[in-house]
């Protein structure tokens, strides 16, 4: 290095240090569901099925099942009052049906809806000129709109609730990935 370069040199290193870290663009943390809900919904269009629905392994008589149209992944799950009809069902693959069963002949107060309107896992914060996903748990709706002022609370309580949401959702898509793989 010649001298007028390491003199150059000499006058920009000490520039880079007087930029504050907090300025630089940090990566957003990719949701837990992102990748879970690429791949159910590759399974799905491998398949060419538009539903399916497992039991959810960790609770006893909670099912899941999700209903998928290109661009649009809907999920829901609940403890169900009569689990050997659901079981029937899965025996005989009718999804759809038990999508439907969840959706509106299930304990209340168990009942988990997200609508995931990409099909990409849940967002925090939507994208301009998208629509926003939201999760809906007992009757109480979360709008990841990114607009936790409208719905009258913190910053910090909408990331916590995001946070909890991707990750009762990631669970979930678990469970219906592994049904998919059972049946293939």
């Amino acid at each position: 290095m010649n001298r007028s370069a390491r003199h150059l040199f000499g006058l920009f290193v000490p520039v880079l240090f007087l930029v504050p870290l907090s300025s630089l663009p940090v990566r957003a943390q990719e949701p837990q569901s992102a990748a879970l809900a690429k791949q159910l919904t590759g399974l799905l269009d491998a398949q060419k099925l538009d539903s399916i629905a497992a039991r959810d392994t960790s609770q006893a008589d909670v099912y899941v099942a999700a209903l998928y149209f290109p661009g649009q992944l809907m999920v829901v799950s609940a403890r169900y009052s009569v689990p050997v009809i659901l079981n029937e069902k899965l025996a005989k693959k009718d999804y759809r049906e038990i999508y439907m069963d969840l959706n509106s002949a299930s304990d209340p107060k168990t009942k988990i809806l997200i609508m995931d309107l990409g099909a990409d896992g849940l967002r925090a914060r939507r994208d301009e000129n998208k629509p926003f996903d939201t999760f809906d748990m007992a009757g109480k709706t979360r709008s990841f709109d990114g607009d936790w002022k409208a719905q009258k609370i913190t910053e910090e309580e909408y990331m916590k609730g995001f946070e909890d949401s991707d990750a009762r959702y990631a669970k979930m898509l678990q469970a219906l990935i592994a049904q998919l793989k059972r049946t293939s």
